[in-house]
């Protein structure tokens, strides 16, 4: 993964700006620091680790030396462009171009992003630095923080903000205001040029906390409330999943068919594919079977793998299938999907469905890995659940969800019995598919999971 080195060495330090991964994103959160000040790192060492609205990416260091300062804290959100790091590569003075290497200089710049999608302009400008009042203030209204001496004007230092009118504070002070729950605006700063400090974070903790004179009767206050609840951010891969699925639930106007299945022929199929030599190396569970029974289903109906272009004016169908599989993770639903699923063998399928979800639940799942896909499945059923209307996956026509599969009463061969029986719920887009072609795909599902041996046979 190579980045594109914009950023001149000020006296030998070079900042590195977070860069555009190729989504189109202008922000990211900072999960991991791999190195910290005074470390020795080299040009491609992975540095960092990085959560965009899509996925998970390790950020390589384009330069080589000695990491001079980091700008971001664990866990704080920060903007395509700004400065995360300062590297020293030895060749330099004193090291007082730190402020410069931070702001840039007054000049446009091409930034090349990680991957994919071209070349972004990006103008970059230098903060203006503060002047001291043409006239001094009068005794009767002191200015709050004393004016910088105009000369001898020193090198400025690593600015620990990067917009003008947010309070001054380091990283790890803004990660403490953060964790305590105290809001940096409302912080008296005793440091050094008006930066609030941990001491100042501390006593604001203690002034929130201290017992204030009160009438009688008093009415609850925002502390009390605050101890009995968890606000929790709403970023990275929940926010993207959150924004695409009102989307595609306010855009697409979906319907949702219901269908119970009686699956005992393939939990032993199941049985006896595990056996197998060719799957030794797999898991092979009742999900590589549905998954295998809509691919069968979408090549009889081509139309439900198929997505709506509304600029063109043109339902476009696709001859390849890129198939997804929802899964749940830490950071929230991802949908990785298998490129050309279709073209695959079953132990080739298996082997993908295992990459796949192996990868997400490690918070590895990459850009490319979710993006392109036609048609998805859900597995409701791992939670316990028997049915739902999963939300279509925003340039999609369907989705299929698998619910539990649970010993129920069944009628078999013209007696009641004890059999495996499953609930699938397929929603589909109504401009695209109506319910003759949604009913179709459905019922072909259940027959494929009815008896998957021969419905392979019947339908090659």
């Amino acid at each position: 993964m190579a980045i594109q080195k914009s950023t001149p060495a000020v006296d030998g330090v070079h900042a590195f700006k977070l860069p555009d991964v190729g989504e189109g994103l202008i922000e990211a959160e900072l999960l991991t620091w791999y190195v910290k000040p005074g470390d020795e790192v080299k040009d491609g060492q992975m540095i960092c680790e990085i959560e965009t609205a899509k996925a998970v990416v390790e950020l390589p260091c384009p330069y080589s030396g000695t990491v001079k300062e980091l700008f971001a804290a664990e866990g704080e959100t920060v903007e395509v462009g700004t400065v995360i790091i300062t590297v020293d590569d030895g060749t330099g003075g004193s090291g007082g171009g730190t402020a410069e290497a931070d702001t840039g200089a007054e000049t446009e710049e091409r930034e090349k992003p990680l991957v994919g999608y071209g070349e972004k302009a990006a103008s970059t400008q230098r903060r203006p630095r503060r002047r001291p009042a043409a006239t001094a203030p009068t005794p009767a209204a002191p200015a709050p923080r004393a004016a910088p001496a105009p000369t001898p004007e020193p090198a400025a230092p690593a600015a620990p903000v990067r917009s003008e009118g947010r309070p001054l504070a380091k990283p790890p002070v803004r990660k403490l205001a953060k964790d305590l729950g105290i809001d940096l605006a409302t912080v008296s700063p005793t440091g050094k040029d008006g930066i609030i400090t941990r001491d100042d974070v501390h006593a604001a903790v203690e002034a929130v906390r201290a017992p204030e004179t009160a009438p009688a009767v008093e009415t609850p206050v925002e502390t009390d409330r605050s101890a009995r609840e968890q606000r929790i951010p709403i970023k990275g891969v929940r926010k993207h999943t959150a924004a695409a699925m009102v989307n595609s639930a306010f855009t697409a106007p979906h319907v949702t068919e219901f269908l119970q299945v009686d699956v005992t022929r393939t939990m032993k199929a199941v049985a006896r594919l595990r056996e197998r030599p060719d799957f030794a190396d797999v898991k092979v569970s009742p999900l590589l079977l549905v998954a295998k029974a809509l691919l069968m289903a979408i090549r009889r109906h081509p139309g439900i793998n198929a997505s709506w272009d509304e600029e063109n004016q043109e339902i476009v169908v696709k001859n390849y299938v890129n198939l997804g599989i929802a899964a749940a993770t830490e950071r929230g639903l991802v949908v990785p999907n298998i490129k050309d699923a279709e073209s695959k063998t079953l132990p080739e399928l298996a082997a993908s469905l295992k990459r796949l979800t192996e990868t997400a639940r490690a918070g590895k799942t990459g850009p490319a890995d979710m993006s392109g896909g036609t048609i998805t499945i859900t597995n409701v059923g791992v939670f316990g659940v028997d049915a739902g209307t999963p939300i279509i996956n925003p340039g999609e026509a369907a989705i299929l969800a698998f619910g539990q599969i649970r010993d129920m009463p069944w009628v078999h061969k013209g007696e009641l019995k004890i059999r495996k029986v499953t609930t699938l719920s397929l929603s589909f887009d109504h401009r695209l598919v109506d319910g003759e072609l949604g009913s179709k795909v459905l019922r072909d599902i259940g027959t494929a999971l009815e008896d998957p041996e021969l419905t392979a046979l019947a339908w090659g």
